[in-house]
């Protein structure tokens, strides 16, 4: 399928734009879908978190850790969540779920607090942590480690359903784009041919090879046009008649007058 030189810069146009659209509502999407999911995963641990601190408040009273290790080991076994632990009023741990042991980092924090981070884990990845008092901060304070690495491969999920979308509409409008240009350019090829026509017959030349020339039937269809194409054939074939005849070249009719 050839596209006339004409609208070629046009065709180029078209796919530029389809790039900008993909390309601007790819970066929205991940933007929306991001901000949605962290705020979504922040409010659910701070549920959890104030789940776990309600439920422990006797198990702390009792001083029964085997069962308050009991509790956040269920807890765990949600999708979302890859770490609890449990700090009393003093900042000192009484329960977790880290294997083998406590990180570092998390030592290194400060075990009272109850605002929202973001932690970096050796050889656990990328969480969100958020923190609830017991009892008012009395009995000590819940810390839940959400996984970010679940709100990325959502985004990978949403991403790819949608570069799938994309690229249909993209290789659909393509094919449309160039069907439509090809439609418009027709009538230039065709005003090309007759120009050609007539420059052969003006110069007289007898050895043309057939398929140079514009049928008769597509020629009448060209001067009965009512568009700009229309008007350039019927001018060429006002200078054209003028040549074969002889006569002096004079200005052609101005149309509407």
């Amino acid at each position: 399928m050839k596209v006339q030189k004409l609208f070629q810069k046009t065709l180029f146009g078209i796919f530029l734009l389809f790039g900008a659209i993909g390309l601007s509502t790819s970066i929205l999407c991940i933007v929306t879908v991001d901000t949605h999911l962290s705020e979504e995963y922040q409010t659910n641990g701070q549920n959890i978190a104030q789940t776990i601190a309600d439920s422990s408040v006797d198990i702390l009273l009792n001083r029964d850790l085997s069962a308050l290790q009991s509790l956040i080991d269920q807890f765990v076994l949600i999708q979302a969540i890859k770490y609890v632990y449990i700090t009393d009023e003093t900042g000192e741990f009484i329960a977790h779920t880290f294997v083998p042991g406590i990180p570092d980092e998390i030592r290194n924090g400060d075990p009272l607090s109850t605002e929202t981070i973001e932690r970096s884990l050796p050889g656990m990845g990328d969480f969100v942590e958020v923190g609830s008092p017991i009892l008012a901060g009395v009995a000590g304070t819940v810390h839940v480690g959400m996984d970010t690495g679940l709100i990325a491969l959502k985004i990978q999920r949403a991403i790819g359903q949608q570069v799938y979308l994309i690229s249909i509409i993209f290789i659909v409008g393509v094919f449309a784009a160039i069907w439509l240009i090809n439609l418009a350019a027709k009538p230039m090829g065709q005003l090309l041919a007759y120009s050609v026509d007539l420059a052969q017959q003006a110069a007289q030349e007898e050895a043309v090879a057939e398929a140079g020339k514009l049928p008769a039937e597509d020629r009448e269809q060209l001067l009965s046009r009512g568009d700009e194409v229309g008007q350039l054939a019927r001018l060429y074939q006002y200078f054209g008649e003028f040549t074969d005849g002889g006569g002096p070249r004079r200005a052609p009719p101005v149309a509407g007058q």
